[in-house]
């Protein structure tokens, strides 16, 4: 479903894989546009980019959120090889430089941010904002273009009031919907790892951001896009139930008062063109 709030700007985001498997973004216009982390192979990323007749040479830059691989496995690639800037912070790119399975290694293609601190690219303004998850590093992005504002958030241990404060900014709301609680307390996983994914540095669960969005709903909230679904603990159709249900509660319906769609796993979504 689209929505017009805006419908001069011809913004676009849509999702190219989202969860374990590999997650990587892309937010543009007509003209150019970005990846937010580059977690599956770059063949695999042309070739999704090509179905919404999008090329390489069009991507300003690639945003990472943190140094786990299935955020960075190709950001050696873009940088290096394709001369695409490469934006993280120091300890997100020192978690990079560290990985062995990134082959390449960047140079020139690096870019330090340093979170709350607002930086432009071309018509975007983006800030990075602290997210607790346990790599050596990890952000949020804020982003104001035109009359927009979205905001991505992914591996989000628990919401602080940092990250709520973005999350309560946005027009447009890409935020993680992990795990199903009873499916992972029921699940095959070990108990560590259990025990990781709910601790406050692991995952958000899908109760856990649908009781947030329901109760700090704001009229300008125009858009909610739940990502990095576990392939083990989730289904898409439950993190939907889940988020509409808590909505409708405070009276907030799907379809008519926001819309609400699910970034499946290895799959490419549909355009959301704002």
């Amino acid at each position: 479903m689209q929505y017009d709030l805006f419908p001069s700007e011809g913004f676009s985001f849509f999702s190219l894989g989202s969860g374990s498997c590999g997650n990587s973004y892309y937010l543009g216009n007509s003209r150019y546009g970005m990846l937010i982390d580059a977690g599956i192979g770059p063949r695999i990323i042309k070739k999704r980019l090509a179905e919404y007749g999008i090329d390489f040479s069009s991507i300003r830059a690639l945003l990472i959120t943190h140094d786990h691989y299935d955020h960075i496995q190709s950001a050696g690639y873009l940088g290096e090889k394709l001369h695409i800037p490469v934006y993280a912070t120091r300890e997100v790119h020192k978690g990079i430089a560290n990985c062995p399975m990134v082959k390449n290694t960047l140079n020139g293609s690096r870019r330090y941010i340093e979170k709350g601190n607002s930086f432009t690219i071309e018509d975007f303004r983006i800030t990075a904002f602290e997210v607790p998850h346990d790599s050596t590093d990890n952000v949020g992005y804020f982003f104001e273009f035109g009359n927009h504002t979205l905001t991505l958030a992914t591996d989000v241990g628990r919401i602080t009031d940092e990250v709520a404060c973005y999350a309560k900014q946005a027009h447009h709301l890409v935020i993680e919907s992990n795990y199903d609680e009873t499916m992972l307390q029921n699940g095959s996983y070990p108990y560590p790892l259990k025990q990781r994914i709910r601790s406050g540095s692991g995952h958000l669960s899908n109760r856990q951001v649908s009781e947030f969005v329901a109760e700090h709903f704001t009229s300008h909230l125009r858009t909610i896009l739940l990502c990095h679904l576990s392939g083990d603990n989730n289904n898409p159709q439950l993190a939907f139930d889940t988020m509409q249900q808590h909505l409708l509660q405070k009276g907030i319906v799907v379809g008519k008062d926001v819309g609400l769609q699910i970034l499946k796993r290895n799959t490419l979504s549909s355009k959301i063109d704002f």
